[in-house]
């Protein structure tokens, strides 16, 4: 997450043009983030970097979460997820990852539950802090009822790609 705001289409009066407002800062801050595909339970950090210590920090955040539950995480190639360090924590953890195949966000559940929290809270706004911004985006993504959460990340899809977890959860009617 970036403090410049993403750029979206806005509405403005016939003739004006909409103004975004924006301080020139580009500060960085990185969520972590998992969600559980059968519960929608989420689980997020925030973090200054993509480093392996900080991910490696996320694992052992989830580790205490989970109780000692094994965990299997799905992931995309990111340095940090797959370092020799991260691969040693994750073992003596009893963390098993599975790694998306390169350039494929759209198998992603985390990456489509970011993209809504992300247009929803930053898009055309710019915050005082990255850190605030990055308190807000944590808080909707937080407060979503496990059925929305699951919706917005597309494990409710029905060509949801992991058809085991759509065999399993149980929809209302």
């Amino acid at each position: 997450m970036r403090l410049f705001p993403p750029l979206r289409a806005k509405w403005a009066w016939k003739g004006s043009q909409p103004l975004v407002r924006i301080s020139g800062a580009n500060a960085k801050r990185v969520l972590f983030g998992v969600i559980n595909p059968k519960t929608g339970h989420r689980v997020l950090m925030k973090g200054r970097s993509m480093r392996q210590q900080e991910f490696q920090a996320f694992l052992r955040l989830l580790h205490r979460r989970y109780h000692g539950r094994r965990l299997c995480l799905i992931l995309d190639e990111a340095s940090c997820h797959n370092a020799k360090g991260t691969n040693r924590v994750a073992e003596s953890l009893g963390i098993d990852r599975i790694f998306l195949p390169r350039q494929s966000p759209k198998l992603n559940p985390m990456d489509h539950l970011w993209r809504p929290a992300k247009g929803r809270i930053a898009a055309n706004r710019q915050y005082r802090s990255v850190d605030e911004q990055s308190d807000y985006l944590q808080h909707f993504v937080h407060h979503l009822s496990p059925m929305q959460a699951l919706r917005f990340a597309g494990i409710l899809a029905e060509d949801f790609w992991l058809p085991q977890v759509r065999k399993d959860f149980w929809l209302p009617t």
